[in-house]
């Protein structure tokens, strides 16, 4: 799997250990993606809704399914980059 999967926020859920967001991306359609909403793991100031796009890293399979250990808001430089890479 990729470095960073770029991904779109589905759902925020209160767990049991505290908030965390699922997300789904195109580039693998089939698998939700988890991560903390804690400081740990989620990098930005301001929590992210459904439908923002992020930026994941640091992805590990876990019993429960695939985790990201690392998030961050999508921004302008990252489309910047994709497009880049594209051309």
């Amino acid at each position: 799997m990729k470095d960073e999967i770029v991904a779109v926020v589905q759902d925020i859920v209160q767990g049991k250990h505290g908030p965390y967001a699922v997300a789904t991306s195109d580039s693998h359609p089939d698998i939700n993606f988890t991560f903390s909403l804690e400081k740990l793991v989620w990098n930005e100031e301001k929590l992210p809704s459904k439908g923002t796009y992020v930026v994941l890293s640091d992805i590990q399979r876990k019993k429960a399914g695939w985790r990201a250990e690392s998030a961050r808001l999508y921004t302008l430089e990252d489309e910047k980059s994709s497009k880049e890479l594209s051309t």
